[in-house]
C-alpha cells in the first residue's frame, strides 16, 4: 500500500456534509480516469486522514480496511480506504504570517521550498503561496512549476502590521482550493502563531469551510513554550450539535493554528529553535506519506440527509488497543443557520 500523501498544513479537522443525494462510495478507478477521484468530489463522503503508531511512536502500516472502526456521533460506519493515495494530484496553499512577531521566524524558514517538496513527494501537485498580517495577499498563485514556487516563496518578508488574521487567511486559502476543477487533494500548509488577532470571518464559518472543501490543515506554529498537545474541544459549550460547534469555537479561540489541524486531521508542530523548525518539519514530512485515507458516507436521515449540525468522530483498531491514532476528529453537516454562524 502506497500511503496517503496528505497535505500540509495539513485540525484532528472538520469535514462538511452537504445537501446533494447520497451516493455510495465508489472504489477508485486505475490512475489517470477521473472515475478515480469520485470519492472526493462527493460533498457527502467524510474524509478521515489517520496516523497509527504504536505506544513508542513507530508507524504501523499495512492495515486493512475492516482492522478500522470509525464511529459518527457513536454509531459504526461503513468505510472505505484508498489503497494508492501517491498517484492523486496535491493542491497545495502555503500560507505564511509575515506580521507581529513572525520576522523573528523568517530566517528559519529558508528550508520552506525544500520541505514542500518533501510533502508533495512524486505526486502531481500544484502549490499556491500566501502571505498575511491583517489581510491576505496572494504571492504565487497555482503552479505545478518548482520555479513558480522558489519565485513566490523569495518575496516572503517580515511586514510592519500589528494584527495577525489567521482565520481570515485559512479562509481565503479554502476560497482559493474550492475554486478549483482537477478533483485534486485539499491540503493547507499554515506558518503562524498559534492564537488569531484581529480576524473578521467568523470562526464557525471557517470550520464549515474546511469541511466543505474537505481541506486538511497542517500547521507549523512558532511561540513560546514546547510543543503542546492540547485536548481538543474541551474548552467548555455544552452537548450537541449546537454546542460542539461552540467548544470548536472556543478552542480555536485558545490556539487557532493547533485546532484547525486539529479539526482537519493534519498535523500540529510547535516550534522556537532552527532546530525545533528543521526537526518538526521532517516529522511532518513523515507523517503526511505514512496517513491512511479512510471516508465514510454519513448515514442520511428520514430526509435524505444526515443530521445538522456538528459530529464527532472517533477511529479505533481494536487488533492494537495501545495504539497512538490521530485521526480527524469532527465534521459540520448541513447549513449554517443564523445561530451557528454568528457563534463567538
Amino acid at each position: 500500500m502506497r500511503f496517503l500523501l496528505s497535505v500540509l498544513l495539513l485540525c484532528s479537522a472538520v469535514a462538511v456534509a452537504q445537501n446533494p443525494p447520497p451516493t455510495p462510495p465508489v472504489t477508485p478507478a486505475a490512475p489517470g480516469n477521473d472515475q478515480s477521484y469520485t470519492l472526493r468530489t462527493q460533498s457527502n463522503i467524510v474524509l478521515v486522514p489517520t496516523t497509527v503508531q504504536t505506544k513508542h511512536g513507530e508507524i504501523i502500516y499495512a492495515l486493512k480496511p475492516e482492522q478500522f472502526v470509525v464511529e459518527d456521533n457513536g454509531v459504526p460506519q461503513t468505510i472505505h480506504l484508498d489503497e494508492d493515495t501517491d498517484s492523486l494530484g496535491l493542491s497545495l496553499v502555503v500560507v505564511v504570517q509575515c506580521s507581529r512577531s513572525a520576522g523573528y521566524e523568517f530566517p528559519k524558514l529558508n528550508g520552506l521550498g525544500t520541505m514542500i517538496d518533501a510533502i508533495a513527494g512524486d505526486a502531481p501537485r500544484e502549490v499556491a503561496i500566501v502571505t498575511y498580517g491583517s489581510a491576505p495577499l496572494l504571492l504565487g498563485k497555482f503552479s505545478s512549476s518548482v520555479d513558480a514556487m522558489a519565485h513566490a516563496l523569495a518575496q516572503l518578508e517580515p511586514c510592519d502590521d500589528p494584527e495577525a488574521s489567521t482565520l481570515d487567511a485559512v479562509a481565503y486559502a479554502t476560497k482559493l482550493l474550492e475554486a478549483r476543477k482537477n478533483h485534486y487533494r485539499h491540503a493547507i500548509l499554515l506558518v503562524s502563531e498559534t492564537r488569531d488577532h484581529g480576524s473578521r470571518a467568523k470562526p464557525a464559518e471557517v470550520i464549515a469551510a474546511l469541511g466543505r472543501t474537505n481541506t486538511v490543515v497542517d500547521s507549523v506554529a512558532f511561540g513560546p513554550g514546547k510543543t503542546e498537545v492540547l485536548n481538543d474541544l474541551k474548552y467548555g459549550g455544552g452537548s450537541g450539535p449546537i454546542g460542539l460547534l461552540v467548544m470548536a469555537v472556543n478552542a480555536l479561540k485558545k490556539n487557532a493554528a493547533h485546532e484547525m489541524a486539529a479539526l482537519s486531521g493534519g498535523e500540529y508542530i510547535n516550534f522556537t529553535t532552527q532546530k525545533g523548525f528543521d526537526e518538526g518539519l521532517h516529522q511532518l514530512s513523515n507523517h503526511v506519506h505514512n496517513y491512511y485515507l479512510l471516508s465514510f458516507q454519513p448515514h442520511a436521515e428520514a430526509n435524505g440527509e444526515p443530521a445538522s449540525g456538528m459530529h464527532t468522530i472517533r477511529v479505533k483498531i481494536p487488533d492494537y488497543p495501545d495504539a497512538r491514532i490521530r485521526f480527524r476528529e469532527s465534521y459540520f453537516a448541513g447549513e449554517l443557520d443564523s445561530a451557528a454562524a454568528n457563534t463567538n
